[in-house]
């Protein structure tokens, strides 16, 4: 709803430049479920990265955050979105989700306080039938050999390809607590942290910054709390 009320329809694009916080995976969803196509950017790419992403697919909207914690330092995301939509349309407006409190800069009538409107919509929102056909997301390819290139997954044979994968490759059972330790930014991360598990009825884990921080010992130490 808070998609809608932007004007975000049925085909249109949202950018997502957050962190691994939950609000990514409700941006995600809630594209999915009024049949928007999402295409997230890596939280540590540049602003011309994130630009790039942003004119080539046509992006009407971008989610972000104020700051990423991330190995003990913080990445300036709303920074990086303002310089990024400084060459873009300036028709594209910026949800701003305010995860660490740090100080930001705000652009009024372009820039929206996303927990905020959360608040204030209705939490009913009827889901969208979509063909199987239909894009689901598209995902950028890192640009290693090249300009990166936008690769489009559809909705039903994605997402039967990443229920299957999960739950045949890591032996899924009923009850399990699933932990893809990727980022929700690149292509793991979409099918082993949001829609295969959740295809399955898995309960699954998002870490937000590096399971290496402070120490090797945080792996074993998320094991055993979740």
């Amino acid at each position: 709803n808070v998609l809608l009320s932007q004007g975000i329809m049925r085909g249109d694009r949202v950018v997502i430049y957050l962190p691994m916080i939950p609000e990514a995976a409700y941006a995600m969803l809630a594209c999915a479920r009024i049949g928007a196509i999402h295409s997230i950017v890596f939280a540590g790419f540049s602003p011309d990265a994130l630009a790039n992403r942003i004119n080539d697919c046509g992006a009407k909207l971008v989610i972000t955050a104020d700051t990423a914690p991330r190995g003990g330092r913080r990445t300036p995301l709303k920074a990086n979105t303002d310089a990024a939509l400084l060459h873009c349309s300036d028709k594209v407006r910026c949800l701003v989700v305010k995860h660490t409190g740090d100080q930001i800069s705000w652009v009024h009538g372009r820039d929206v306080d996303l927990l905020y409107l959360m608040e204030h919509v209705s939490p009913e929102c009827p889901p969208r039938p979509m063909n199987a056909e239909d894009p689901l997301f598209i995902l950028y390819t890192s640009g290693s050999t090249g300009k990166p290139k936008g690769v489009v997954h559809t909705t039903g044979g994605y997402l039967v390809y990443a229920a299957m994968t999960h739950q045949y490759t890591f032996d899924y059972k009923d009850g399990d607590v699933f932990w893809c330790t990727a980022d929700v930014g690149w292509v793991t991360g979409h099918s082993y942290i949001i829609y295969g598990p959740l295809a399955n009825g898995a309960t699954t884990l998002m870490f937000e910054g590096v399971p290496t921080f402070p120490d090797a010992g945080r792996f074993w130490a998320v094991c055993e709390k979740h």
